[in-house]
């Protein structure tokens, strides 16, 4: 089972300006693209996953598929198997993937008795429409997980799984790609005050262009002619919920614009 390779070369962030390794890979985690990897399977799609919030690894799978028959062939009852989620970027990127995760373990259907709750518990962090038809052409199946790898910023980092289990995703993770989006084509004269506050020197010929969102603030993705960096523009204070989020962005605003008054 190969890991994909993380191109990017940004510099270090204090740790005390991001979110911790397991939040950081509970939020990666979050995103809808996945596959899964196993012997005689080189990355079959799922139709979803989720870590739900009493610390379950679910994915729903088409039970006439290659994940399910493998499952159901395999001599222990179980299937040693890598779940791979990459997450991208929301707005266009010559290095379009943000991170990867890669969740190691043993997948085993979820039993009968168990599954009306499971797709629920599903349900609540990833409502996919492929719970409906449980027992109907797709099945739930359950990864007891035993390791877990974030790959991000051209580094890879094992995460403990109970620690994985324990964390939650980042509470902007619902908001984040349409908030980028919207930043990046409609608001050219915020990105650029953004950019007036990034801790490094960047020149006319580089693009700036926003990366990332979460309760600690903006990331940005500075594209040079040979590589980019990442840097990270920080709230005077996390957010803890999303309601939170217009303020801090109001009050980094009014810090950047005092430091360029012109802007």
């Amino acid at each position: 089972m190969t890991r994909t390779p993380r191109p990017a070369v940004p510099g270090p962030v204090p740790s005390a300006l991001r979110p911790t390794v397991a939040e950081r890979a509970r939020t990666v985690a979050a995103r809808p693209a996945a596959a899964v990897c196993a012997a005689g399977i080189d990355g079959s799609r799922v139709l979803g996953h989720a870590t739900t919030a009493d610390g379950r690894v679910l994915l729903v799978v088409p039970t006439d598929g290659d994940v399910c028959t493998a499952v159901a062939h395999s001599a222990d009852g179980d299937l040693a198997a890598l779940l791979l989620v990459t997450d991208h970027a929301p707005v266009p990127l010559r290095e379009p993937v943000r991170a990867q995760v890669w969740l190691s373990g043993w997948l085993t259907p979820v039993p009968g008795p168990d599954a009306r709750a499971a797709a629920v518990a599903f349900a609540e962090v990833a409502p996919v429409g492929a719970l409906l038809d449980v027992g109907r052409g797709t099945t739930l199946l359950s990864l007891d997980l035993a390791e877990v790898v974030l790959g991000e910023c051209g580094t890879v980092t094992e995460v403990d799984p109970e620690d994985y289990l324990a964390a939650t995703a980042d509470p902007l993770v619902g908001l984040e790609a349409a908030a980028l989006q919207h930043l990046d084509v409609a608001h050219p004269e915020e990105l650029a005050l953004l950019r007036t506050q990034v801790l490094r020197r960047v020149t006319t010929d580089d693009v700036v262009r926003p990366l990332g969102l979460d309760r600690y603030g903006f990331r940005l993705r500075i594209e040079q002619r040979c590589g980019h960096a990442d840097v990270r523009v920080p709230f005077a204070e996390p957010v803890s919920d999303p309601d939170q989020l217009g303020a801090a962005v109001h009050r980094l605003m009014c810090a950047a614009r005092r430091v360029c008054p012109e802007r």
